[in-house]
């Protein structure tokens, strides 16, 4: 079952995402060599606090997940790829991390996820950050009215296979409204034409997850969150929440 949503509940998301912005941007900020990962944790509990919104992903507990989720970020390094619990880990310089945030502001959730470099970049890692980027560029650009699910997938992974990158198996976006994870599942993969047709008034999440060694398996930690690329090779995600509407995708959270 699709929620659709009117235009004025468009713009109550875009509220919410706004607050997901900030939030992301004040986190990448504070995101220094010595930085603790719950440390930047918190500044985006702040964030949520002053704004008067809550995290989605704070006690989140699903069938899959062995205990509720500790953090109100996911902070992925290195070679994890999404789901990182914020720990005591303090940043070292080279550092690739990719933050994963949400907000609920009057029942309404925005979810949003980026990734950078703390320093001094290694070797292929602004490329693999800026990739992943540009395959969520590609996705909501095919986000279009009358295009398919299928569409945007497809557009993810003509970006991960022209750089030979990794596309994360089992894992993409999803439906997002009054609930973080809703219908329909958007895969990073697809066949144009093929699948859901896009309305206006559906709102979904795009996320690509690339790896650097182009392969696309994963590990879990025995926290049973964490998911890591199966030979240890670096990973980047990037996410929005991206309304269909008549005039084109919106995406509703950025600043």
């Amino acid at each position: 079952m699709i929620e659709m949503k009117s235009p004025e509940q468009i713009e109550k998301m875009r509220e919410t995402g706004r607050v997901v912005a900030r939030a992301l941007q004040a986190m990448q900020d504070a995101s220094a060599v010595g930085v603790t990962l719950k440390e930047i944790d918190a500044v985006g509990a702040g964030v949520l606090a002053d704004a008067g919104a809550t995290s989605p992903f704070l006690n989140y507990h699903p069938d899959w997940a062995p205990t509720p989720f500790p953090g109100s970020i996911c902070a992925s390094v290195n070679d994890v790829i999404v789901h990182g619990i914020p720990t005591d880990y303090a940043l070292a310089d080279g550092d690739l991390v990719s933050i994963d945030f949400g907000a609920v502001l009057d029942g309404w959730c925005g979810d949003s996820a980026r990734s950078f470099i703390v320093g001094t970049p290694r070797p292929g890692d602004q490329d693999l950050v800026d990739t992943t980027k540009a395959a969520l560029d590609a996705g909501i650009a095919a986000a279009q009215v009358g295009n398919t699910i299928g569409d945007i997938g497809y557009a993810v992974q003509k970006v991960a296979k022209k750089a030979r990158l990794g596309n994360l198996e089992d894992h993409g976006g999803h439906g997002i409204g009054t609930e973080m994870h809703m219908d329909p599942f958007v895969p990073n993969e697809g066949r144009r034409g093929k699948g859901m047709r896009l309305a206006p008034g559906m709102v979904i999440a795009i996320e690509p997850m690339f790896i650097a060694d182009g392969r696309s398996d994963y590990r879990h930690d025995d926290d049973g969150w964490t998911l890591r690329s199966s030979r240890g090779a670096r990973a980047a995600h990037w996410e929005h929440t991206i309304a269909i509407t008549k005039d084109g995708p919106r995406i509703l959270t950025a600043l």
